[in-house]
């Protein structure tokens, strides 16, 4: 067996590929970027061969950089993004662009079916809201909006499972994905019948479930070709990235919780049992026996990337003339402006909102603009409502009596030390950063571990693998002007939330 262990991270805006030695210590790593389609106001669409193409373009010069040969992966672990819907027919082909969670196009379609099943019994199996982000919404519109596809399919699939097709010829859906689909029993692990006959759809387009880190295939002969691997490295199921990345950062035990800052912004916090809020999200967690009280976001990390499309220019120009990252002289911008912005206030609602606000039509809004306002205000402001939202999340999580003492940071916002000190002055909370980039694919990795044996048990896996870099600790002197800037965070989306919702549907 090798000693290596490979993980593969289906994010929003590019593939990530990183391969780790048994201590966690990378070796290499590599992206490949693809496409989100917006064909229409509330669409948002990734086709899956993109995927895999990029999975297939990255990986060959990931195991070069690293001077891994193929031979020595252990194993092959895949986190993906949430609530896709990847239709497959008979002979496993992609028959159409998948919605991925920005996806808001099936509104009226959940009105119908919370009004006909009732919105309690859908909650009380899954232990979440039928919105239109989730999975089940986008399959019921394939049903409704076009039925000659919808003959077609024979399996839905998530990300990452789409992934471990390509890879293995073998068709899984592993239990952290579950909670896209509101025929999934969360506390039993199993799909209902009962539940999908009513909502029209057959379980026979499920595969069965897998827990994460179960083996669901070795890697193929055509597979080994088509992305430089060698036929027989074991693949598990994965899980979602936010999971994954949960267990990359250490978050195994109840109360530990993970903070997200990829292109989607949100928290996920660690429970024993099944405890779900309508206004927040409830998933399985990677580990065994585990759950994850989520609050997930639209506005994180695509916040910072959208301003540096829009309006980073010339940064882009300088930071190549410097050799530095366009992102870190936006960093230093924002810096130079005081805490609170000078009372601009943003709503980060780039792509609708989740939770815990569940308004498919929440629209980004800058508030508080005059002429002596300058870009670094726009900058700062807009960390700030990022952090705002994933205070309103932690808010409704502690309203319930999960207890949250620190956070564990991930993703690309993490790297910046501004915007993750801007969240532990905002919450009130530490702020606890492992490797920040690598998480998810490292938590697909340790899945890898677990299931081929390199690692006894979960608990060994992170002792071996997850350090903690640097730590951030919130300044009482900057809590009066956030804890001002929150309500009126709050006040202003209250004030505005019903125009949002007036504009005729998605």
């Amino acid at each position: 067996m090798g000693t290596y262990l490979l993980g593969i991270d289906i994010g929003t805006s590019a593939c990530k590929v990183a391969v780790f030695d048994q201590k966690g210590r990378l070796m290499a790593s590599g992206t490949g970027d693809y496409r989100v389609y917006y064909p229409h106001p509330g669409w948002a669409e990734q086709d899956p061969q993109d995927w895999w193409n990029a999975v297939c373009r990255t990986l060959p010069g990931v195991l070069e950089k690293g001077h891994i040969h193929p031979r020595k992966i252990a194993g092959i672990g895949i986190a993906g993004q949430s609530w896709s819907a990847v239709a497959l027919d008979h002979e496993g082909g992609v028959l159409c662009r998948t919605p991925i969670w920005m996806d808001t196009r099936a509104s009226e379609i959940c009105r119908e079916v919370n009004a006909k099943i009732g919105a309690d019994r859908i909650f009380d199996l899954c232990g979440n809201p039928l919105q239109p982000s989730y999975t089940t919404p986008k399959i019921l519109w394939y049903q409704k909006k076009t039925p000659e596809l919808y003959g077609k399919i024979r399996w839905i699939l998530q990300s990452n499972s789409y992934i471990a097709y390509r890879l293995t010829g073998h068709l899984s859906q592993d239990l952290s994905q579950g909670y896209g689909l509101h025929c999934f029993d969360m506390a039993r692990g199993r799909w209902d019948a009962d539940m999908a006959g009513d909502m029209g759809i057959s379980t026979d387009i499920f595969p069965d479930i897998y827990p994460c880190h179960a083996i669901v295939g070795k890697v193929t002969a055509q597979a080994a070709k088509e992305c430089g691997l060698c036929q027989g490295i074991p693949v598990v199921a994965g899980g979602l990235d936010a999971a994954c990345g949960a267990l990359g950062t250490g978050v195994l035990h109840p109360g530990q919780t993970q903070e997200q800052g990829g292109q989607a912004g949100g928290m996920s916090i660690c429970m024993d049992q099944p405890r779900g809020d309508a206004r927040l999200i409830l998933g399985c967690h990677v580990v065994p026996d585990r759950w994850l009280l989520q609050g997930g976001t639209t506005g994180g990390g695509g916040v910072m990337r959208w301003l540096e499309k829009e309006f980073g220019a010339y940064e882009r120009v300088l930071a190549e003339k410097q050799g530095r990252k366009s992102l870190d002289l936006l960093n230093e911008e924002a810096d130079a402006v005081a805490a609170g912005s000078e009372g601009l206030i943003f709503l980060p609602y780039m792509a609708g909102e989740r939770s815990p606000i569940w308004n498919p039509k929440a629209k980004g809004v800058f508030y508080g603009l005059d002429f002596s306002k300058t870009r670094g205000h726009l900058i700062r402001a807009a960390m700030e409502g990022v952090a705002f939202s994933l205070k309103h999340n932690l808010d409704v999580a502690e309203s319930l009596g999960v207890k949250v003492d620190v956070l564990r940071a991930m993703g690309g916002s993490a790297n910046s030390l501004l915007w993750t000190q801007i969240k532990s002055d905002v919450t009130g909370k530490p702020v606890d950063v492992p490797a920040s980039d690598t998480a998810t694919t490292l938590g697909a990795a340790l899945l890898a571990g677990v299931g081929v044996g390199l690692y006894e048990d979960f608990d060994r896996a992170v002792d071996q693998t997850v350090e903690v870099r640097r730590r951030h600790l919130p300044d009482s002197d900057k809590r009066p002007v956030y804890e001002a800037n929150y309500r009126s965070y709050r006040k202003l989306y209250d004030q505005l939330k019903d125009m949002m919702r007036e504009g005729g549907d998605s």
